[in-house]
């Protein structure tokens, strides 16, 4: 089965990525990569707590990449790899809008 990671961001804006076949990434070097980017790219914890869970941090990155880093191959490629492994489902959408991921 192909696995797919779909995401929405606000403004009607959407892309689809098919995730390639073959050995994923490591889910340590997945989690290390969203926490790379979750500094990189100032992202702020979405619970008064400050705990960060892994689905969290896969929206916050995704809200802060925005179309601009979505668009770009190379960062795209990354992407898809880390939260594909990070999340380790067949069908991920990620709504930015709705601030929710779904499998």
């Amino acid at each position: 089965m192909q696995k797919q990671i779909s995401v929405m961001l606000p403004k009607g804006v959407e892309f689809t990525f098919h995730v390639p076949e073959g050995e994923p990434l490591a889910h340590d070097a997945a989690r290390a990569w969203l926490d790379q980017q979750f500094i990189e790219l100032e992202c702020e914890p979405l619970r008064a707590s400050g705990k960060v869970l892994t689905a969290d941090k896969v929206l916050v990155v995704t809200q802060a990449a925005g179309a601009f880093l979505l668009g770009n191959a190379s960062w795209a490629a990354e992407y898809v790899a880390a939260v594909s492994s990070a999340l380790d489902k067949p069908m991920i959408q990620v709504d930015v809008p709705s601030m929710a991921i779904t499998y």
